[in-house]
């Protein structure tokens, strides 16, 4: 008589059956896994070498070339020479296209304030435009620069657009400096309750500021 077999057996004899299953697709695909470690071992080499060989000293050098041009920038302010350079130091726009972001996000910043002080509008926005710093001050006064750009070539909504953003940015006494440039441009837009709500705002919540103690004049201008 044939003994029956319990679960238990069944269930024994099946995860037996998984696992030999299991080991004979892997022995049979050894040399595929193989070769797939080889090569993830041969990428993470090669990341690394290029990261130690190639792009630190990109970055150290790149560094060192917008140094000198910082201290151009901030010593003298001579924008055409931080920009441009001189032929034996290259300027931040040299630095720009030959290294992007390895030189510091602030590298997009300072050339974009240089062509912005130089009246290149459209150079300034693009330089403006790859910014991407994470400093609050900083990033909300690149917003604010690229609403003075658009502002000089006339584009009005777009310059208000840019100071709204860099108020919101900047939770600080600079922000009441975007505010009254924004403000002044609702007026001219014929969006006098926009204008007002913004002047409070300096006058509520930034009464430390340069702005603060003349806001009750913008606001009388815009009653009367």
């Amino acid at each position: 008589m044939t003994k029956k077999k319990t679960n238990e057996e069944i269930r024994e004899e099946n995860v037996a059956s998984t696992v030999s299953a299991t080991e004979n697709f892997f022995i049979e695909n050894k040399k595929l896994f193989v070769g797939i470690l080889i090569g993830l071992l041969v990428a993470g080499i090669a990341v690394l070498a290029y990261s130690k060989l190639i792009y630190a000293p990109a970055v150290e050098k790149a560094q060192q070339e917008s140094y000198l041009s910082e201290l151009v920038f901030l010593q003298s302010a001579d924008y055409e020479l931080a920009l441009n350079g001189d032929g034996n130091t290259l300027g931040f726009a040299q630095i720009c296209d030959k290294y992007g972001a390895k030189a510091g996000q602030a590298v997009y910043l300072y050339a974009g304030i240089c062509c912005a002080q130089l009246s290149q509008w459209e150079d300034a926005l693009s330089y403006l435009r790859k910014y991407k710093g994470k400093d609050e001050i900083l990033s909300a006064r690149a917003l604010a620069l690229q609403g003075d750009c658009h502002l000089a070539l006339n584009e009005k909504q777009e310059a208000l657009n840019f100071y709204v953003k860099a108020a919101d940015r900047a939770d600080n006494l600079f922000a009441a400096d975007y505010l009254v440039k924004a403000a002044k441009l609702y007026v001219e837009l014929g969006q006098k309750d926009k204008a007002l709500a913004a002047y409070a705002k300096v006058k509520d919540q930034y009464p430390m500021s340069i702005e603060a103690s003349y806001i009750d004049k913008y606001i009388n201008e815009i009653a009367e």
